[in-house]
Formats: structure tokens, sequence, C-alpha cells
């Protein structure tokens, strides 16, 4: 391995290590517990190391939201996959993306909450935004019916899940209808 490629690995550890730091002290203390003072204090660099890395708490924010999509992506695919019928992969799909919104709230946050620097819905969306969306069109597009463009209908039952999971987190709603929040969703917007 050449020294470029050794700097290259060491650098991308570094990265990695910061934005893990990140994410483990925003699900744990909340976003405004993460500054680069702290981050440079837990990974034992100095800041202008993390500065290297970034430019500031919005492009970590950004990164872990990046990192986020990739996981979310993931859950709603695995768990749509579990199932047979329509009916089924979409309420698995909406029980997975609320159980990731309340399993981890720093990175949803991050995700749809806070201002990472990211493009969304745009020509320059980075590649794990796009993909997470596919994760849901993929299945969503599916129950949208004849004449319902399905990157529209994705988007509304999307929107639907993000208010369910805001509001429930919240305290707003009350987290043991949940499930039958799914149900109702599901039956009235998704299988008509």
């Amino acid at each position: 391995m050449s020294v470029q490629e050794r700097k290259q690995r060491e650098r991308a550890e570094r990265e990695r290590l910061i934005v893990a730091t990140a994410r483990e002290l925003a699900e744990q203390q909340g976003w405004d517990a993460v500054t680069t003072r702290r981050l440079a204090e837990r990974i034992e660099y100095s800041q202008p190391v993390l500065y290297s890395h970034f430019r500031g708490k919005r492009e970590i924010i950004g990164a872990v939201a990046l990192d986020g999509a990739t996981e979310l992506a993931a859950a709603v695919r695995a768990a749509a996959s579990g199932a047979d019928s329509l009916r089924e992969r979409v309420a698995a799909l909406a029980r997975a993306y609320l159980d990731f919104a309340a399993r981890h709230p720093a990175v949803y946050d991050a995700l749809f909450q806070l201002d990472g620097g990211l493009a969304y819905a745009q020509e320059d969306t980075p590649e794990p935004l796009k993909d997470a969306f596919a994760a849901l069109l993929e299945t969503l597009g599916e129950a949208a019916g004849d004449g319902v463009d399905p990157g529209l209908f994705t988007e509304t039952f999307w929107a639907a899940l993000h208010g369910l999971a805001t509001l429930t987190r919240a305290g707003r709603l009350p987290p043991e209808y949940t499930g039958q929040r799914v149900e109702l969703l599901v039956d009235r917007l998704a299988i008509a």
C-alpha cells in the first residue's frame, strides 16, 4: 500500500469516527450537545483536524443524514421484502419507517428536521437520499393505483408517515395507538 493510499484510508477512518461520534452524542444528549469542541475531546483529535474534514456542524449533520438515509432504505426494503401481499408490504414498510424514526431520533432529525446542507428532491440530491426515496417508491408505487403518479403517491404517504413519527415523538399522539394508525393509513390511503 502506498503512502497516499494509507493516508486516504486513515482520513476516511477519521471521518467515519467523527460522524459516528457525532451521531452517538446527538442520540444521547441531542444535537445541541454536538459541538466541534466536544467532538474533538471525545475522539481525541484537535478541532483543526475536525475542520479539515467538515467545515462545521452543518456538514456533520449532513453526513449523519446520509448514513441514516442508507440505513432507512435498508430497513424499509428488508421489511417490505418479508411480506407476501401488497397490503402486508405497505404495512411492513410503514412500521419499519416509524420504528426507525423512534429508535434513531437524532438521525431522523438530521434527515428531516435539521439543516445539513443537503438538497432534497433536486438534480443534485445526494444518492443516499435518492435511494431512500426509491426504497419507499418500490413498494408504495405499486399501491398508487390507476391514474395516480407513483412518485406523488409515495410523497403523500411518506408525508403521512413523517407526520405520525414527529407527532408521536413530540407527545402529541399517544404511542400505544401507532399500530392502529398504520392500519388506518394502509387501509384508507394505500389499499383502497
